[in-house]
């Protein structure tokens, strides 16, 4: 471990990974509004977990427990978080390598779908996953937006980890 690292604080720690997951929405909607990038509903489902996630890293930041308690309190509901955007996003990439013809048919606009359903059953209708879900719009070194999503999902779930329960 970098030397640098066992010297940073909790507090610190927990205020990084609430700025990354900042960052990364200020990218989706960046991709979004000056990229022409429209989201589909697992999109904005991964945007709901990061500002959790966000949020669970700004209020541990701020407070800041002293016990290790405390600490590992907010590391749990960090990896709660994450785990919930991990199991959206793992859900979208495997969307997004099914072969064309077990694509699922494309549904309704989500705002449509929260207009009309129960919440419960947009919840469930989104997480089944529809065929614009499948399509890859954008893609950097070789990983789609969703991949990129999981894997940094991955990360701030171990950082928190790793803020939390180290000595």
């Amino acid at each position: 471990m970098l030397p640098a690292m066992n010297r940073l604080s909790f507090r610190s720690a927990c205020l990084a990974g609430f700025a990354v997951c900042a960052a990364l929405i200020a990218f989706a909607l960046y991709s979004q509004f000056h990229m022409g990038l429209e989201p589909c509903p697992l999109c904005i489902f991964q945007r709901v977990a990061f500002a959790a996630l966000g949020i669970v890293f700004l209020v541990g930041g701020l407070h800041a427990p002293r016990s290790a308690g405390g600490r590992r309190g907010y590391g749990v509901l960090a990896l709660l978080a994450a785990g919930v955007g991990m199991a959206i996003a793992g859900r979208h990439v495997w969307l997004t390598h099914l072969p064309a013809d077990q694509v699922p048919s494309c549904g309704p606009p989500l705002a449509f779908m929260m207009e009309t359903n129960a919440f419960t059953d947009v919840v469930r209708k989104v997480l089944t996953g529809s065929g614009e879900c499948a399509k890859v719009d954008w893609s950097f070194l070789g990983l789609s937006m969703p991949a990129w999503s999981l894997l940094w999902f991955v990360l701030l779930a171990c950082w928190a980890l790793w803020a939390s329960f180290r000595r």
